[in-house]
């Protein structure tokens, strides 16, 4: 593996005009109504929470990406263009799940032709080593949290906040990491040398 790429960890998930049902506060006796349409338009988005190996000083980065639907392979190949400019051509390690559109025939020969990317693969059943599933929660605890929005762009505009909230703190992703267990080392630092 290169020393001087960032690792980067990518994961979906879908959200839905169906809001996301979380305890709340109210005054006693007046239980709260979550009044909504049943509705079941569907997005997915997808996360690429990237940290340097070399240098963890150039902070953590968010890449979001929002669409109606799911992500299918030629849906997945868009996000990974969008990753590439994101980084600027820099050198990129992707850690994902074992989704079956991550390892396609079409996936596998459209990374082979990208020099940029190397693509590792999360152990199986482990989302726990993915710091992307912390930021789903995060998302989905607050800004998605009792939403009862009447359109999918109701939604989008509650993510981005969302993300706008994460990307200001920039402890917070490097939270999502520590929680994993896992942690980005640099070369100079790894006790192994």
């Amino acid at each position: 593996m290169n020393t001087r790429a960032w690792i980067v960890f990518l994961d979906e998930s879908g959200v839905s005009l169906l809001p996301q049902i979380r305890r709340t506060y109210s005054p006693r006796g007046r239980t709260p109504l979550l009044r909504h349409r049943l509705n079941w338009k569907r997005a997915s988005m997808a996360g690429a929470l990237g940290y340097h190996s070399a240098d963890p000083d150039r902070g953590a980065r968010l890449c979001f990406h929002l669409k109606p639907g799911s992500y299918d392979t030629a849906g997945l190949i868009e996000v990974l263009e969008q990753v590439k400019v994101f980084y600027c051509g820099e050198r990129v390690v992707l850690v994902w799940d074992g989704l079956s559109a991550h390892w396609s025939r079409a996936m596998r020969a459209w990374v082979a032709e990208q020099d940029w990317l190397t693509l590792e693969r999360l152990p199986a059943y482990a989302p726990e080593l993915n710091p992307v599933e912390l930021l789903w929660s995060s998302l989905k605890k607050r800004e998605l949290a009792n939403l009862a929005g009447d359109h999918l762009a109701d939604v989008a505009d509650a993510t981005e906040q969302g993300i706008h909230r994460i990307t200001a703190d920039p402890r917070l992703p490097w939270s999502f990491l520590a929680h994993t267990g896992l942690t980005i080392c640099p070369p100079n630092l790894r006790k192994d040398q």
